[in-house]
C-alpha cells in the first residue's frame, strides 16, 4: 500500500525558545520512513501560530492525506479543536496524539468540544496507558497506544556503580513542573550533611526560570542553571551526573525521563499522571508523592546507601525503554500510516 501525505500540525517549539517536542522528533523519524510530511507551526505568537497551521491546512491537504494534530491540555487544546473542525467539515481524515497529563480534566471541563474533537477522529493516538484508561473511561473507543519514540544510539547507557549526591533536572520551567522542589531538594541534603549539588537544564516558560534563580542565589545553594541546550549537549552532561530527579506536579509520559533512564541515570520522581504506567516503584525507578521533599530526600538517601539497588534498577529501566526505540515503535506508525 502507498503511504498517505502527513500534514502534521502542532507546537515546533524549539524554534521559538522552548525544548525539541515530540513533534519535532516524530517528523524526522517519519521522513527517514520515506513519507511526505508538511508541518507547522513554528511561529512564537499564539495567535499566528495557529494563522500559520490553518494556511497549512487548506494548502496542503487533500482526501488523500491524513492530519496529525499534536493535542494538549491548556490553550493549546483549542488550537486542536479548530483544527478538528475543518477537517471534519471537509472530510479530512485527522488523527489526533494526545499529550499532557492533564488532557482527562480537559474531557471534563471542555465536554463537548472534546467529543467532536476525539471522537469525530480516525483515530486517537495515546503514548501513554494512562491516557488510554482515562479517555476509555470517558466513553472513547476509538484509540491506539503508541508510545513516545527515541532513536536509542543517541543514548549510551553509563553504568553508576557508585554514586554521588549530584542531581540532573531537565525540563522546561513551569509551575506545573514544580521545579522549586527540586531546589528545596538540595537544601535538605546540604542541611542533612550531604555535599549534593543540582544541574537545572531547560528554557523558560512562564517566569519561573528567574525565581528558581533568585531561591538558589539567597539561600547560596550549588545550583547551575545551564538554560535551554540542544539534545546532544544535555546528553553529554549527564555523564557527570548520577540521580535524576522528576518534580512534576501533572505528566503524561515524559520524554525526559524515558531519556535519563536510556542514559543509566537512576530516576527519582513523582508518582503523578501516567509516570506509575511507565516507571514501577523499587523495580525501574523511585517513584514517591508530589510535592514532598522528604520523600524525595529519603529515595535519594535510599540510593546513595544501597549503590547495588540503585545500579539494578538503572539497568530495568534501560531494558523498559528499549521498547521505545523507533526501530522497535516504527512499525505501529508504519501500519497506522498506510492507506
Amino acid at each position: 500500500m502507498d503511504k498517505r501525505r502527513i500534514v502534521y500540525l502542532g507546537n515546533k517549539a524549539s524554534a521559538f525558545g522552548g525544548t525539541v517536542t515530540t513533534m519535532e522528533t516524530l517528523i524526522g523519524l517519519l521522513r527517514s520512513e520515506g513519507f511526505e510530511v508538511v508541518s507547522a507551526s513554528s511561529k512564537r505568537n499564539k495567535i499566528m501560530r495557529l494563522l500559520d497551521m490553518i494556511f497549512t491546512f487548506f494548502r496542503n491537504t487533500s482526501r488523500d492525506s491524513v492530519v496529525l494534530i499534536d493535542t494538549y491540555s491548556t490553550q493549546n487544546f483549542y488550537y486542536a479543536v479548530t483544527i478538528g473542525n475543518l477537517c471534519r467539515l471537509l472530510r479530512i481524515p485527522y488523527i489526533p496524539i494526545l499529550h499532557g497529563g492533564n488532557l482527562p480534566e480537559r474531557l471534563v471541563k471542555s465536554r463537548n468540544a472534546s467529543w467532536k474533537l476525539f471522537n469525530g477522529a480516525e483515530i486517537n493516538v495515546a503514548p501513554s496507558q494512562y491516557l488510554m484508561e482515562k479517555f476509555k473511561a470517558e466513553g472513547y473507543n476509538n484509540l491506539t497506544h503508541i508510545p513516545n519514540v527515541i532513536d536509542l544510539q543517541q543514548y549510551p547507557f553509563k553504568n553508576r556503580t557508585r554514586l554521588e549526591p549530584k542531581l540532573l533536572w531537565v525540563r522546561s520551567f513551569s509551575q506545573i513542573y514544580n521545579p522549586e522542589l527540586a531546589i528545596e531538594l538540595v537544601q535538605h541534603l546540604i542541611q542533612n550533611g550531604i555535599k549534593a549539588e543540582l544541574c537545572m537544564v531547560g528554557p523558560d516558560k512562564d517566569g519561573t526560570l528567574q525565581k528558581c534563580k533568585t531561591i538558589a542565589a539567597d539561600r547560596n545553594l550549588p545550583v547551575t542553571f545551564t538554560g535551554k541546550l540542544e539534545k546532544q549537549e544535555w546528553i553529554d552532561l549527564a555523564v557527570d551526573y548520577d540521580i535524576f530527579i522528576n518534580t512534576t506536579n501533572f505528566d503524561n509520559m515524559p520524554v525526559s525521563v524515558i531519556e535519563a533512564m536510556a542514559l543509566g541515570l537512576p530516576v527519582v520522581t513523582t508518582n503523578v499522571g501516567g509516570i506509575p504506567y511507565l516507571a514501577k516503584h523499587d523495580e525501574n525507578a523511585m517513584l514517591v508523592e508530589p510535592n514532598n521533599v522528604e520523600l524525595f530526600y529519603k529515595a535519594i538517601l535510599d540510593l546513595l546507601n544501597n549503590p547495588a539497588k540503585a545500579e539494578e534498577l538503572s539497568k530495568k529501566a534501560r531494558s523498559l525503554v528499549e521498547n521505545f526505540d523507533w526501530e522497535v515503535v516504527k512499525h505501529s506508525w508504519l501500519k497506522l500510516l498506510k492507506a
